[in-house]
């Protein structure tokens, strides 16, 4: 590698490291880990799992069932 050409890209290569630093463009394992566990508690408070889910239907097919016998009594000739 030529000194001169070192020499002329240096300043650049200075300023490139340092855009790189403030403007954070490199995340840390400690960052990512952080991020990974906002994310996982956001995730948990908006959403359910399948199996929540497989047990509220089935809890309302339970319930259609049981108001369908009431209506069926209530209304038989």
């Amino acid at each position: 590698m030529d000194k001169d050409l070192l020499i002329r890209y240096s300043p650049i290569a200075v300023v490139v490291i340092f855009i790189i630093i403030q403007w954070n463009l490199f995340v840390t394992p400690v960052q990512q880990e952080k991020l990974h566990r906002e994310i996982l508690q956001e995730v948990s408070q908006l959403y359910v799992t399948q199996k929540e889910y497989a047990l509220q239907q089935s809890q309302i097919q339970t319930m259609a069932m049981q108001i369908s016998k009431i209506y069926d009594k209530m209304f038989a000739k």
